[in-house]
C-alpha cells in the first residue's frame, strides 16, 4: 500500500489572499468614484471662479468696509468672514460680528473704490434661491454672484 502525499495549505490562506485582492479592488473603484463625484459636484456649483480664498489680504481689505457699514461700533479685528465672492466690480462677504448676527455684505467697485450697497440676513430654504438671485441681481450683482450667494446662504 502507497502513502499518498498531501500537499497541507495553511488553513484559510488562499480565501484570505482572494479577500484582500478583491479588498483593494473595491477600495480603488470606490476611491475612483469618489474623486469622480466629487468633481462632479464641484463642477456644478454656482460658486466656481467666484468664491475666493478668505487671506489674510482679503480680510484687511474687508474688515474695515463692513466696520463703517455697520451702525454699531465694531473695530475691523473682530469681524470674522466665513466666505468671500468676487465677481467684476461686486462682491460679497458673508461676516458676522460681536453686535450683529450673520449677513451677506453687497460691495460694489467705482473707480477702483469698494462701496457698500447692501446687506442680507437671516436663513433660507433651498427652495427661496430663485429669490435670492433676483433680489441680488435688482441690486445690480452678476448672474454669477448672485447665483454664488443663494447657493451658500442655502446651505
Amino acid at each position: 500500500m502507497a502513502l499518498q502525499r498531501r500537499r497541507r495549505k495553511p488553513p484559510m490562506s488562499g480565501l484570505n489572499g482572494l479577500v484582500r485582492r478583491r479588498a483593494k479592488i473595491v477600495l480603488v473603484g470606490l476611491a475612483g468614484l469618489g474623486v469622480t463625484l466629487t468633481s462632479a459636484f464641484t463642477a456644478n456649483s454656482a460658486c466656481n471662479g467666484v468664491k475666493v480664498e478668505v487671506t489674510k489680504a482679503r480680510k484687511q481689505e474687508y474688515a474695515p468696509l463692513v466696520a463703517s457699514a455697520m451702525d454699531n461700533k465694531v473695530k475691523p479685528a473682530q469681524v470674522k468672514f466665513s466666505a468671500i465672492m468676487e465677481s467684476g466690480n461686486w462682491s460679497a462677504a458673508d461676516v458676522s460680528t460681536p453686535e450683529s448676527d450673520n449677513g451677506m455684505m453687497f460691495f460694489q467697485a467705482i473707480n477702483g473704490k469698494k462701496r457698500f450697497r447692501e446687506v442680507w440676513g437671516g436663513w433660507a430654504d433651498l427652495s427661496e434661491r430663485p429669490e435670492l438671485i433676483s433680489w441680488a441681481k435688482k441690486l445690480g450683482a452678476p448672474q454669477d454672484l448672485a447665483k454664488c450667494f443663494a447657493e451658500t446662504v442655502t446651505k
